[in-house]
Protein backbone atom coordinates (compact mmCIF):
# COMPACT_ATOMS: atom_id res chain seq x y z
CA UNK A 1 0.00 0.00 0.00
CA UNK A 2 1.28 3.73 -0.69
CA UNK A 3 1.69 5.55 2.27
CA UNK A 4 -0.55 8.32 2.71
CA UNK A 5 -2.71 7.64 0.17
CA UNK A 6 -6.10 9.49 1.28
CA UNK A 7 -9.06 8.66 -0.36
CA UNK A 8 -12.30 10.81 -0.44
CA UNK A 9 -15.63 9.77 -0.71
CA UNK A 10 -18.53 12.56 -0.55
CA UNK A 11 -21.98 11.16 0.26
CA UNK A 12 -22.61 8.81 2.65
CA UNK A 13 -26.11 7.21 0.63
CA UNK A 14 -25.93 3.06 0.72
CA UNK A 15 -22.94 3.79 -1.89
CA UNK A 16 -20.75 6.18 -0.05
CA UNK A 17 -21.17 4.53 3.43
CA UNK A 18 -20.57 1.21 1.90
CA UNK A 19 -17.82 2.50 -0.05
CA UNK A 20 -15.92 3.81 3.16
CA UNK A 21 -16.79 0.68 5.52
CA UNK A 22 -15.23 -1.83 2.44
CA UNK A 23 -12.24 0.64 2.23
CA UNK A 24 -11.33 1.43 5.65
CA UNK A 25 -11.52 -2.80 6.61
CA UNK A 26 -8.92 -2.65 4.08
CA UNK A 27 -6.90 0.01 5.65
CA UNK A 28 -7.00 3.02 3.51
CA UNK A 29 -7.44 6.48 4.95
CA UNK A 30 -10.24 7.42 3.94
CA UNK A 31 -12.68 10.53 4.77
CA UNK A 32 -16.36 10.42 4.28
CA UNK A 33 -18.12 13.82 3.81
CA UNK A 34 -22.16 13.71 4.25
CA UNK A 35 -24.52 16.54 4.26
CA UNK A 36 -26.79 15.04 6.40
CA UNK A 37 -27.11 14.57 10.24
CA UNK A 38 -26.33 10.81 9.71
CA UNK A 39 -25.87 8.43 6.82
CA UNK A 40 -28.44 6.60 4.60
CA UNK A 41 -30.92 9.07 4.27
CA UNK A 42 -31.47 9.18 0.54
CA UNK A 43 -34.14 7.19 -1.32
CA UNK A 44 -36.04 4.40 -0.05
CA UNK A 45 -35.45 0.85 -0.70
CA UNK A 46 -37.26 -1.87 0.77
CA UNK A 47 -36.63 -5.29 -1.53
CA UNK A 48 -33.29 -7.22 -2.30
CA UNK A 49 -34.03 -7.59 -6.14
CA UNK A 50 -32.55 -11.16 -6.48
CA UNK A 51 -33.92 -11.69 -9.71
CA UNK A 52 -35.86 -8.29 -10.72
CA UNK A 53 -39.17 -10.00 -10.69
CA UNK A 54 -40.83 -6.66 -10.04
CA UNK A 55 -39.42 -5.25 -13.34
CA UNK A 56 -41.29 -7.26 -16.45
CA UNK A 57 -39.58 -4.47 -18.84
CA UNK A 58 -36.00 -5.66 -17.99
CA UNK A 59 -33.95 -7.68 -19.97
CA UNK A 60 -33.46 -11.26 -18.52
CA UNK A 61 -29.46 -10.26 -18.43
CA UNK A 62 -30.01 -7.58 -16.10
CA UNK A 63 -32.42 -9.83 -13.59
CA UNK A 64 -29.66 -12.26 -13.62
CA UNK A 65 -27.08 -9.58 -12.73
CA UNK A 66 -29.75 -8.48 -10.46
CA UNK A 67 -29.46 -11.88 -9.12
CA UNK A 68 -26.12 -12.24 -8.57
CA UNK A 69 -26.17 -8.57 -6.93
CA UNK A 70 -28.64 -9.66 -4.50
CA UNK A 71 -26.75 -12.60 -3.33
CA UNK A 72 -23.38 -10.75 -2.46
CA UNK A 73 -25.16 -7.95 -1.38
CA UNK A 74 -27.24 -10.27 1.20
CA UNK A 75 -23.55 -12.05 2.29
CA UNK A 76 -22.15 -8.73 2.84
CA UNK A 77 -25.13 -7.30 4.75
CA UNK A 78 -26.93 -10.42 6.60
CA UNK A 79 -28.60 -8.28 9.06
CA UNK A 80 -30.48 -5.68 6.72
CA UNK A 81 -32.32 -8.44 5.53
CA UNK A 82 -35.94 -9.36 6.34
CA UNK A 83 -36.20 -13.31 5.26
CA UNK A 84 -39.66 -13.44 3.88
CA UNK A 85 -40.80 -14.22 0.38
CA UNK A 86 -42.69 -11.86 -2.27
CA UNK A 87 -45.82 -12.98 -4.28
CA UNK A 88 -46.06 -12.32 -7.62
CA UNK A 89 -49.79 -11.16 -8.55
CA UNK A 90 -51.41 -10.58 -11.83
CA UNK A 91 -54.96 -7.95 -12.17
CA UNK A 92 -57.04 -9.83 -14.22
CA UNK A 93 -57.34 -6.67 -15.82
CA UNK A 94 -53.43 -6.53 -17.02
CA UNK A 95 -52.46 -7.42 -20.41
CA UNK A 96 -49.68 -9.74 -19.21
CA UNK A 97 -50.66 -13.18 -18.21
CA UNK A 98 -48.54 -14.99 -15.66
CA UNK A 99 -47.51 -17.98 -17.77
CA UNK A 100 -45.58 -15.25 -19.46
CA UNK A 101 -43.18 -14.74 -16.61
CA UNK A 102 -42.54 -18.89 -16.31
CA UNK A 103 -39.59 -18.87 -18.61
CA UNK A 104 -37.50 -16.02 -16.56
CA UNK A 105 -38.50 -18.00 -13.45
CA UNK A 106 -36.60 -20.90 -14.79
CA UNK A 107 -33.94 -19.16 -16.34
CA UNK A 108 -33.36 -17.54 -12.76
CA UNK A 109 -33.85 -21.03 -10.59
CA UNK A 110 -31.02 -22.53 -13.05
CA UNK A 111 -28.86 -19.66 -12.70
CA UNK A 112 -28.87 -19.63 -8.99
CA UNK A 113 -28.38 -23.29 -8.90
CA UNK A 114 -24.58 -22.80 -11.09
CA UNK A 115 -24.12 -19.97 -8.36
CA UNK A 116 -24.65 -22.52 -6.37
CA UNK A 117 -22.12 -25.48 -7.75
CA UNK A 118 -19.60 -22.30 -8.15
CA UNK A 119 -19.23 -21.66 -4.53
CA UNK A 120 -21.74 -22.86 -1.83
CA UNK A 121 -21.70 -19.78 0.32
CA UNK A 122 -23.62 -18.60 -2.41
CA UNK A 123 -27.15 -20.82 -1.58
CA UNK A 124 -28.34 -18.11 0.26
CA UNK A 125 -32.45 -17.77 -1.31
CA UNK A 126 -32.87 -21.33 0.38
CA UNK A 127 -32.84 -24.41 -2.51
CA UNK A 128 -32.60 -23.27 -6.06
CA UNK A 129 -35.13 -26.10 -6.61
CA UNK A 130 -37.93 -23.77 -4.13
CA UNK A 131 -36.71 -20.30 -5.92
CA UNK A 132 -40.53 -19.92 -7.25
CA UNK A 133 -43.55 -21.95 -6.49
CA UNK A 134 -46.89 -21.33 -8.10
CA UNK A 135 -50.46 -21.54 -6.18
CA UNK A 136 -53.38 -22.07 -8.04
CA UNK A 137 -57.19 -20.95 -6.80
CA UNK A 138 -57.89 -24.18 -5.76
CA UNK A 139 -54.38 -24.59 -3.14
CA UNK A 140 -55.42 -20.90 -2.33
CA UNK A 141 -58.65 -21.72 -1.44
CA UNK A 142 -57.56 -24.63 0.99
CA UNK A 143 -54.91 -22.15 2.45
CA UNK A 144 -57.87 -19.59 3.26
CA UNK A 145 -59.44 -22.06 5.49
CA UNK A 146 -56.12 -22.54 7.83
CA UNK A 147 -54.89 -20.22 10.82
CA UNK A 148 -51.86 -18.22 10.44
CA UNK A 149 -48.78 -19.48 11.55
CA UNK A 150 -46.71 -16.78 14.14
CA UNK A 151 -43.18 -17.60 12.66
CA UNK A 152 -44.02 -19.07 9.00
CA UNK A 153 -41.13 -21.16 8.26
CA UNK A 154 -43.16 -22.84 4.65
CA UNK A 155 -43.95 -21.15 1.74
CA UNK A 156 -47.32 -22.82 2.17
CA UNK A 157 -47.54 -21.15 6.03
CA UNK A 158 -46.49 -17.49 4.34
CA UNK A 159 -49.15 -17.66 1.86
CA UNK A 160 -51.92 -17.83 4.40
CA UNK A 161 -52.42 -14.95 4.88
CA UNK A 162 -52.30 -13.69 1.69
CA UNK A 163 -54.90 -16.21 0.77
CA UNK A 164 -57.84 -14.77 3.61
CA UNK A 165 -57.17 -11.06 2.35
CA UNK A 166 -57.04 -11.16 -1.44
CA UNK A 167 -59.41 -10.68 -3.39
CA UNK A 168 -59.64 -14.12 -5.82
CA UNK A 169 -61.91 -12.35 -8.54
CA UNK A 170 -59.37 -9.65 -9.27
CA UNK A 171 -56.68 -11.79 -10.05
CA UNK A 172 -55.13 -14.45 -12.62
CA UNK A 173 -53.78 -17.45 -11.67
CA UNK A 174 -51.60 -19.10 -10.68
CA UNK A 175 -49.68 -16.54 -8.20
CA UNK A 176 -46.05 -17.21 -7.95
CA UNK A 177 -43.92 -16.74 -4.74
CA UNK A 178 -40.50 -16.19 -5.19
CA UNK A 179 -37.28 -15.92 -3.04
CA UNK A 180 -36.93 -12.23 -3.33
CA UNK A 181 -36.30 -11.11 -0.11
CA UNK A 182 -36.80 -7.59 1.98
CA UNK A 183 -34.15 -5.17 2.91
CA UNK A 184 -34.59 -2.26 5.94
CA UNK A 185 -33.12 1.12 5.13
CA UNK A 186 -33.16 1.75 8.66
CA UNK A 187 -30.63 -1.19 10.10
CA UNK A 188 -28.45 -0.36 7.01
CA UNK A 189 -28.02 2.85 8.14
CA UNK A 190 -27.32 1.57 11.70
CA UNK A 191 -25.14 -1.46 10.86
CA UNK A 192 -22.64 0.60 8.33
CA UNK A 193 -22.44 3.45 10.36
CA UNK A 194 -21.47 1.86 13.78
CA UNK A 195 -19.21 0.12 11.76
CA UNK A 196 -17.53 2.96 10.37
CA UNK A 197 -17.14 4.24 13.45
CA UNK A 198 -15.39 1.33 15.17
CA UNK A 199 -12.71 1.92 12.61
CA UNK A 200 -9.67 3.99 13.13
CA UNK A 201 -8.99 5.05 9.35
CA UNK A 202 -12.59 6.63 8.37
CA UNK A 203 -13.04 10.23 9.64
CA UNK A 204 -16.66 11.39 9.12
CA UNK A 205 -17.75 14.74 7.98
CA UNK A 206 -21.36 14.86 8.75
CA UNK A 207 -23.39 18.02 8.20
CA UNK A 208 -20.77 18.92 5.68
CA UNK A 209 -21.13 20.54 2.47
CA UNK A 210 -18.39 20.27 0.11
CA UNK A 211 -18.13 23.78 -2.02
CA UNK A 212 -15.33 23.26 -4.03
CA UNK A 213 -12.91 21.07 -5.97
CA UNK A 214 -9.52 21.31 -7.61
CA UNK A 215 -7.00 19.26 -9.11
CA UNK A 216 -3.79 19.94 -8.46
CA UNK A 217 -2.03 19.52 -11.45
CA UNK A 218 1.75 19.27 -9.60
CA UNK A 219 1.28 16.99 -6.41
CA UNK A 220 -1.82 15.27 -8.47
CA UNK A 221 -4.34 15.48 -5.79
CA UNK A 222 -7.73 16.84 -5.40
CA UNK A 223 -7.99 19.95 -3.09
CA UNK A 224 -11.23 19.93 -1.56
CA UNK A 225 -13.13 23.02 0.20
CA UNK A 226 -15.70 22.14 2.47
CA UNK A 227 -18.12 23.92 4.91
CA UNK A 228 -18.90 22.08 8.22
CA UNK A 229 -21.51 21.83 10.23
CA UNK A 230 -20.18 25.04 12.57
CA UNK A 231 -19.60 26.85 9.56
CA UNK A 232 -16.29 26.65 9.28
CA UNK A 233 -14.19 26.77 6.24
CA UNK A 234 -11.40 24.06 5.61
CA UNK A 235 -9.60 22.50 2.45
CA UNK A 236 -7.38 19.09 2.43
CA UNK A 237 -5.94 17.31 -0.71
CA UNK A 238 -6.96 13.87 -1.36
CA UNK A 239 -5.31 11.45 -3.47
CA UNK A 240 -8.15 9.84 -4.62
CA UNK A 241 -11.95 10.88 -5.17
CA UNK A 242 -15.23 8.98 -5.22
CA UNK A 243 -18.38 10.90 -6.18
CA UNK A 244 -21.04 8.92 -4.20
CA UNK A 245 -23.29 12.20 -4.20
CA UNK A 246 -26.40 10.25 -5.55
CA UNK A 247 -29.24 12.62 -7.26
CA UNK A 248 -26.70 15.82 -6.31
CA UNK A 249 -23.54 13.33 -8.20
CA UNK A 250 -23.74 16.01 -11.49
CA UNK A 251 -23.02 18.57 -8.95
CA UNK A 252 -19.37 16.95 -8.41
CA UNK A 253 -19.05 16.09 -12.00
CA UNK A 254 -19.98 20.32 -12.79
CA UNK A 255 -16.59 20.88 -10.59
CA UNK A 256 -14.66 18.95 -12.42
CA UNK A 257 -15.87 19.40 -15.81
CA UNK A 258 -16.46 15.38 -16.03
CA UNK A 259 -18.56 14.21 -19.58
CA UNK A 260 -21.92 12.72 -18.24
CA UNK A 261 -25.29 11.78 -19.32
CA UNK A 262 -28.10 11.08 -16.64
CA UNK A 263 -31.02 11.05 -15.29
CA UNK A 264 -32.97 12.16 -12.02
CA UNK A 265 -35.92 10.71 -10.74
CA UNK A 266 -38.02 11.59 -7.58
CA UNK A 267 -40.13 9.04 -5.79
CA UNK A 268 -42.32 8.44 -2.93
CA UNK A 269 -43.22 5.64 -0.93
CA UNK A 270 -45.74 5.47 2.07
CA UNK A 271 -46.17 4.70 5.59
CA UNK A 272 -49.63 3.34 6.91
CA UNK A 273 -50.98 1.50 9.54
CA UNK A 274 -53.24 -1.35 9.31
CA UNK A 275 -54.28 -2.72 12.88
CA UNK A 276 -55.89 -5.22 12.63
CA UNK A 277 -52.67 -7.15 11.52
CA UNK A 278 -50.27 -5.81 13.53
CA UNK A 279 -49.32 -9.11 14.44
CA UNK A 280 -49.45 -10.78 11.28
CA UNK A 281 -46.13 -11.50 9.53
CA UNK A 282 -47.25 -11.26 5.65
CA UNK A 283 -44.73 -11.81 2.74
CA UNK A 284 -44.57 -8.62 -0.13
CA UNK A 285 -47.14 -8.70 -2.53
CA UNK A 286 -46.26 -7.08 -5.97
CA UNK A 287 -49.57 -6.37 -8.24
CA UNK A 288 -47.90 -6.14 -11.82
CA UNK A 289 -49.23 -3.33 -13.75
CA UNK A 290 -48.12 -0.34 -16.50
CA UNK A 291 -46.17 1.99 -15.24
CA UNK A 292 -47.94 4.93 -15.02
CA UNK A 293 -50.86 4.45 -15.81
CA UNK A 294 -54.13 4.42 -13.19
CA UNK A 295 -53.32 0.73 -13.01
CA UNK A 296 -49.24 0.95 -12.55
CA UNK A 297 -47.84 -1.54 -10.18
CA UNK A 298 -48.97 -2.13 -6.72
CA UNK A 299 -45.98 -2.58 -3.99
CA UNK A 300 -47.63 -3.90 -0.50
CA UNK A 301 -44.36 -4.30 1.88
CA UNK A 302 -44.88 -5.06 5.25
CA UNK A 303 -43.25 -4.61 8.82
CA UNK A 304 -43.42 -5.09 12.29
CA UNK A 305 -46.46 -3.74 14.20
CA UNK A 306 -48.78 -3.32 11.82
CA UNK A 307 -47.18 -1.26 9.68
CA UNK A 308 -47.17 -1.29 5.47
CA UNK A 309 -45.23 0.32 3.11
CA UNK A 310 -46.89 1.37 0.14
CA UNK A 311 -45.61 1.86 -4.06
CA UNK A 312 -47.89 2.66 -6.60
CA UNK A 313 -46.86 3.56 -9.91
CA UNK A 314 -49.15 5.65 -10.99
CA UNK A 315 -48.53 9.66 -11.01
CA UNK A 316 -50.83 10.40 -8.43
CA UNK A 317 -48.58 7.75 -5.86
CA UNK A 318 -45.11 6.75 -5.83
CA UNK A 319 -44.33 9.24 -8.87
CA UNK A 320 -44.93 12.73 -9.91
CA UNK A 321 -45.54 14.66 -13.23
CA UNK A 322 -42.12 16.19 -14.10
CA UNK A 323 -40.61 13.82 -11.41
CA UNK A 324 -38.34 12.64 -14.15
CA UNK A 325 -35.30 15.00 -15.14
CA UNK A 326 -32.36 14.84 -17.46
CA UNK A 327 -28.97 16.39 -17.64
CA UNK A 328 -28.25 19.22 -20.42
CA UNK A 329 -25.17 20.29 -22.08
CA UNK A 330 -25.43 23.31 -19.67
CA UNK A 331 -24.51 21.42 -16.95
CA UNK A 332 -24.62 17.82 -15.52
CA UNK A 333 -27.06 18.10 -12.92
CA UNK A 334 -30.91 17.76 -14.02
CA UNK A 335 -32.64 19.91 -12.19
CA UNK A 336 -36.13 19.01 -9.96
CA UNK A 337 -38.61 21.47 -9.68
CA UNK A 338 -38.33 23.51 -6.53
CA UNK A 339 -41.13 21.34 -5.18
CA UNK A 340 -38.85 17.85 -5.24
CA UNK A 341 -36.66 19.84 -3.56
CA UNK A 342 -38.70 21.26 -1.05
CA UNK A 343 -39.83 18.09 -0.01
CA UNK A 344 -36.10 16.51 0.16
CA UNK A 345 -34.53 19.90 1.93
CA UNK A 346 -37.41 20.52 3.87
CA UNK A 347 -40.74 18.85 4.54
CA UNK A 348 -43.98 17.35 2.91
CA UNK A 349 -46.86 18.85 3.91
CA UNK A 350 -49.83 17.56 5.65
CA UNK A 351 -52.69 18.14 3.21
CA UNK A 352 -49.92 15.77 0.39
CA UNK A 353 -49.38 13.23 2.86
CA UNK A 354 -52.70 12.50 3.40
CA UNK A 355 -53.81 12.56 -0.26
CA UNK A 356 -51.50 10.85 -1.24
CA UNK A 357 -50.94 8.21 1.29
CA UNK A 358 -54.79 7.77 1.25
CA UNK A 359 -54.43 7.03 -2.86
CA UNK A 360 -51.82 3.88 -2.15
CA UNK A 361 -54.29 2.73 0.44
CA UNK A 362 -57.21 2.82 -2.35
CA UNK A 363 -54.91 1.85 -4.70
CA UNK A 364 -53.91 -1.55 -3.01
CA UNK A 365 -56.97 -2.59 -1.45
CA UNK A 366 -58.76 -2.79 -5.36
CA UNK A 367 -57.08 -6.49 -4.19
CA UNK A 368 -57.17 -6.50 -0.29
CA UNK A 369 -60.56 -5.01 -0.21
CA UNK A 370 -59.85 -5.23 4.17
CA UNK A 371 -56.72 -2.80 3.85
CA UNK A 372 -59.27 -0.14 2.88
CA UNK A 373 -59.02 0.35 7.00
CA UNK A 374 -55.78 1.27 6.75
CA UNK A 375 -54.69 4.62 8.02
CA UNK A 376 -51.43 6.98 7.45
CA UNK A 377 -48.80 5.55 9.54
CA UNK A 378 -46.37 8.75 9.06
CA UNK A 379 -44.55 11.13 6.39
CA UNK A 380 -43.38 9.39 3.24
CA UNK A 381 -40.20 7.80 2.37
CA UNK A 382 -39.29 9.62 -0.40
CA UNK A 383 -36.14 10.64 -2.40
CA UNK A 384 -34.35 11.19 -5.74
CA UNK A 385 -32.64 8.24 -7.62
CA UNK A 386 -29.85 8.81 -10.07
CA UNK A 387 -30.14 6.56 -13.11
CA UNK A 388 -27.08 7.31 -15.43
CA UNK A 389 -27.64 7.55 -19.06
CA UNK A 390 -30.81 8.62 -21.07
CA UNK A 391 -33.02 4.89 -20.14
CA UNK A 392 -35.31 5.46 -17.32
CA UNK A 393 -36.02 1.32 -17.32
CA UNK A 394 -32.31 1.04 -16.46
CA UNK A 395 -31.91 -0.88 -13.21
CA UNK A 396 -28.15 -2.43 -13.22
CA UNK A 397 -25.40 0.02 -12.91
CA UNK A 398 -22.41 0.49 -10.71
CA UNK A 399 -19.47 3.06 -11.51
CA UNK A 400 -17.52 4.61 -14.02
CA UNK A 401 -14.43 6.28 -14.21
CA UNK A 402 -15.18 9.41 -16.03
CA UNK A 403 -11.41 11.03 -15.31
CA UNK A 404 -7.88 9.95 -13.77
CA UNK A 405 -8.76 9.26 -10.45
CA UNK A 406 -11.97 9.69 -9.87
CA UNK A 407 -14.67 7.57 -9.27
CA UNK A 408 -18.39 8.18 -10.38
CA UNK A 409 -20.94 5.65 -7.97
CA UNK A 410 -24.13 5.38 -10.42
CA UNK A 411 -26.06 2.00 -8.60
CA UNK A 412 -29.76 2.37 -9.03
CA UNK A 413 -30.39 -0.76 -7.01
CA UNK A 414 -28.57 -0.98 -3.50
CA UNK A 415 -27.83 -5.00 -4.37
CA UNK A 416 -25.43 -3.55 -6.62
CA UNK A 417 -23.26 -2.15 -4.90
CA UNK A 418 -20.86 -4.97 -3.95
CA UNK A 419 -19.73 -4.84 -8.06
CA UNK A 420 -19.69 -1.30 -7.30
CA UNK A 421 -17.17 -1.87 -4.94
CA UNK A 422 -15.09 -4.02 -6.20
CA UNK A 423 -14.87 -2.11 -9.07
CA UNK A 424 -13.17 0.77 -7.39
CA UNK A 425 -10.64 -1.48 -5.86
CA UNK A 426 -9.66 -3.25 -8.94
CA UNK A 427 -8.91 0.88 -9.86
CA UNK A 428 -7.29 1.52 -6.75
CA UNK A 429 -5.01 -1.65 -6.98
CA UNK A 430 -3.84 -0.61 -10.46
CA UNK A 431 -2.71 2.75 -8.62
CA UNK A 432 -0.65 1.38 -6.30
CA UNK A 433 -3.24 2.35 -3.50
CA UNK A 434 -3.70 -1.07 -2.51
CA UNK A 435 -1.80 -4.65 -2.70
CA UNK A 436 -3.23 -6.79 -5.22
CA UNK A 437 -3.88 -9.21 -2.94
CA UNK A 438 -6.42 -7.93 -1.20
CA UNK A 439 -8.46 -7.48 -4.41
CA UNK A 440 -11.11 -10.28 -3.66
CA UNK A 441 -10.84 -9.41 -0.22
CA UNK A 442 -13.93 -9.09 1.69
CA UNK A 443 -12.76 -8.69 5.61
CA UNK A 444 -16.91 -7.61 7.52
CA UNK A 445 -15.14 -8.18 10.44
CA UNK A 446 -16.22 -4.96 11.45
CA UNK A 447 -19.89 -5.92 10.59
CA UNK A 448 -19.57 -9.45 12.36
CA UNK A 449 -18.93 -7.96 15.22
CA UNK A 450 -22.35 -5.62 15.59
CA UNK A 451 -24.50 -6.99 17.70
CA UNK A 452 -28.53 -7.16 16.98
CA UNK A 453 -29.19 -5.48 20.06
CA UNK A 454 -26.77 -2.54 19.19
CA UNK A 455 -27.47 -2.51 15.35
CA UNK A 456 -31.85 -2.30 16.51
CA UNK A 457 -31.25 0.14 18.94
CA UNK A 458 -29.52 2.39 17.16
CA UNK A 459 -32.03 1.61 14.03
CA UNK A 460 -34.55 2.62 16.34
CA UNK A 461 -32.84 6.04 17.42
CA UNK A 462 -32.72 6.88 13.34
CA UNK A 463 -36.30 6.33 13.25
CA UNK A 464 -36.76 8.72 16.01
CA UNK A 465 -34.30 11.50 14.54
CA UNK A 466 -35.77 11.51 11.07
CA UNK A 467 -39.87 11.42 12.67
CA UNK A 468 -40.65 7.87 11.46
CA UNK A 469 -42.25 5.20 13.59
CA UNK A 470 -39.73 3.12 15.61
CA UNK A 471 -40.97 -0.40 14.38
CA UNK A 472 -39.59 0.20 11.07
CA UNK A 473 -36.15 -0.36 12.55
CA UNK A 474 -37.27 -3.70 13.69
CA UNK A 475 -36.35 -6.81 11.86
CA UNK A 476 -39.73 -8.22 10.76
CA UNK A 477 -38.65 -11.65 10.48
CA UNK A 478 -34.85 -13.24 11.86
CA UNK A 479 -33.17 -16.19 9.59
Amino acid sequence: MLQNAKIAIIGGGVAGASTALYLGQLGLDVTLFEKEPSLVSGPPFCHLHAGGNLYREISDQQCITLLKQSIDFLKFYPFVVDYRPTVIALPTTDSGTPDALLPRLERLSKKYEALIQKDISNKVLGESSDYYKLYDREALELLKERSSVDRPTTSDEWMIPVAKNIDFDKIQFPLIMVQEYGLNLFRLASGATLALQSLEDITLHTQTMVTDIQKNRDSKTWDISYKSKNKEEHQESFDYLINASGFRTGKIDDMLNAPCKRMVEFKAAYVTKWEKNNHTLFPEIIFHGERGTPQGMGQFTPYPGGYFQLHGMTNNITLYKDGLVANTKLSCQPQLGKNFIDKIEKSWSQKETEERTNSAIKHLSRFVPAFSEAVVGSKPLFGAQQIPGDDPTLRVAEVSFPTERYARCEIVKVSSVIDMMDAIVKELVKLGYLDKTLQEKRDNKHLKDLTESDITEYAQHLCKERDYPTCLGHRSVAN
